[in-house]
């Protein structure tokens, strides 16, 4: 019966979100909130915020970044990444937030994580946590570096969480100068999700 609450109550949660359009005066545009899983994903993964062709198509990770990380950390077929009874794919804010005035994207806004993903994360029965990025990693691990996250097994709520750097094009210098996360570290991440997805 839990599970069948938890569910409904997503739904209305998600609902609820869709027609969210809390920073609209602060975006300078119409929000486009993303949503993208079911109650029971195995995995849920949070990351910093949609991009610009992500906010345009309504398609998470639908860009440079999600091809890397689908195609080469990953290693699995966008069918099973799009699964929502795979992955709950959700970020720190559910929309597009715009240009920072000194390039890049401007930091997701507080309310967002604050207003729902907390709420999220309370309604989805998920395995393991995956955290994208060094402002997701921030909100959840406050006091350390993703530099030394990534390598580390974490929990959350009392469940595994693997801590990624963004896999966008922009953060080679990181890659660069970590060689051992692409080299190593990676593959382990890669074979837990496997694991968790049936994956053979």
């Amino acid at each position: 019966m839990e599970q069948k609450g938890n569910k409904n109550k997503l739904i209305h949660l998600q609902n609820q979100i869709l027609q969210c359009r809390s920073c609209q005066n602060v975006f300078g545009f119409e929000p486009h909130p993303i949503v993208q899983g079911n109650h029971n994903a195995k995995i849920m993964q949070i990351s910093q915020a949609p991009s610009k062709s992500v906010h345009e198509t309504g398609r998470p990770f639908n860009d440079a970044s999600g091809r890397r990380l689908r195609g080469e950390w990953y290693r699995i077929s966008d069918e099973d990444f799009y699964n929502p009874d795979h992955f709950y794919i959700v970020s720190m804010a559910h929309c597009y937030p715009g240009k920072a005035p000194g390039g890049g994207d401007r930091r997701p806004p507080k309310i967002c994580s604050e207003q729902w993903l907390l709420r999220e994360m309370e309604l989805v029965d998920n395995d393991i946590y995956i955290i994208i990025g060094g402002i997701a990693a921030e909100f959840f691990f406050p006091r350390e570096k993703i530099t030394a996250l990534a390598f580390e097994d974490k929990q959350i709520n009392g469940k595994p969480a693997y801590v990624l750097p963004h896999p966008s094009p922009l953060n080679m210098k990181w890659f660069k100068d970590y060689p051992e996360f692409t080299e190593k570290r990676i593959f382990e991440v890669q074979k837990e999700v496997h694991r968790i997805l049936g994956i053979s």
